[in-house]
């Protein structure tokens, strides 16, 4: 079977956003392995919803293993266009998260939406946040200043929100040192906020590229105490997804055909100690997460697709078990319902 898109116009306006986005990213980052890499291009990834009724997805992973530790950008957009059960009319996005190889070379993760009800409501989701397991001031001012450039008179609200979603308080620390995050973003301009979308990805997509660039010319040597560093960061990264990330906790309790791409942020290998001495950091019951979390990673710490599989089944149970602990999870202001307008009526909206 094939995907089937969404049928209106602004659903189809949102999808031809995002993929052009996506084809911007990939064709920039194979550029990167061409000159600097095993020039292996990204390789895409189609999956369905439902066998494509109700939407699905096209992922491009990263197959160079020297200058990438792990890659995907990611596209894909649901519907429930012919479920009159569902609140949800549609909710297209990009989703992307660069891990390159170089401990010396920051990463990145953005995320552009549009989520539209059956109502006539609809809203952007637009967050980047750059992590880098070695901080290097200079390609914060170059990332902070992409992010002011694009988001214009919202910039203090986005980076408010972005430090408060990204902040991980078991650990008392953020993810990465620059966050950017709107929830719920509309004005009395549609196609204005079309535009900023598009701008938003496109600056931000374009000066990370120049960021990796320009690091890994000029910092290619790295230590073995660095690589320690990365690994550790990585641990970090994982532990913040799998346990405080309300985008994939979302997307992993609304179906379960994707669960390779949700996982898809997460690096290669994580620091397996590391993680058992944040159990007891860890409010009751999401220690119990961290606990199974840890049960199903290697002792080597290889993040493989079994593990990924294993990880968002154990990610997916505790949520069905301990409902409540959703509260735990990270948020802006605003809390977004996005299970909820997956799974609720539109008489209970």
């Amino acid at each position: 079977m094939s995907l089937i898109f969404a049928k209106s116009q602004d659903a189809k306006k949102a999808y031809e956003l995002v993929r052009s986005l996506q084809t911007r990213f990939v064709e920039k980052l194979n550029d990167l392995s061409e000159k600097y890499g095993e020039n292996k291009k990204f390789e895409e990834v189609i999956w369905l919803r439902n066998g494509g009724i109700f939407g699905g997805g096209s992922r491009f992973e990263a197959r160079d293993e020297i200058f990438f530790n792990r890659a995907s950008v990611n596209v894909s957009q649901v519907h429930y266009q012919n479920d009159e059960t569902k609140s949800l009319d549609s909710a297209t996005a990009i989703s992307t998260i660069i891990h390159p190889k170089n401990p010396n070379l920051p990463s990145i993760h953005i995320h552009i939406s549009l989520t539209i009800l059956k109502d006539g409501n609809s809203y952007w989701r637009i967050m980047a946040d750059l992590n880098p397991s070695i901080e290097n001031i200079e390609d914060k001012k170059v990332f902070e200043k992409a992010i002011k450039e694009a988001s214009k008179e919202s910039f203090e609200e986005g980076v408010k929100q972005g430090e408060k979603y990204f902040f991980i308080p078991a650990l008392n620390r953020h993810r990465g040192i620059s966050h950017f995050y709107l929830e719920n973003y509309k004005t009395n301009d549609k196609e204005k906020d079309f535009d900023f979308a598009l701008n938003f990805g496109e600056i931000v997509i374009d000066r990370y590229i120049l960021i990796l660039k320009n690091a890994f010319l000029n910092r290619q040597t790295f230590s073995v105490q660095d690589i320690k560093k990365q690994l550790d960061y990585h641990t970090l990264y994982l532990f913040q997804v799998l346990t405080l990330d309300r985008g994939t906790t979302s997307g992993l309790l609304v179906h379960n055909e994707n669960d390779i791409g949700i996982m898809g942020s997460l690096p290669k290998f994580v620091n397996k100690k590391l993680l058992e001495s944040w159990i007891e950091k860890v409010p009751n019951p999401q220690d119990k997460l961290l606990i199974k979390i840890i049960e199903n990673i290697n002792d080597n710490g290889l993040i493989d697709t079994i593990t990924k599989e294993n990880l968002a089944n154990v990610v997916r149970n505790h949520y069905k078990e301990f409902p409540d602990s959703l509260k735990y999870q990270a948020s802006g202001n605003i809390i977004p319902t996005t299970v909820n307008n997956h799974i609720k009526g539109i008489e209970n909206e």
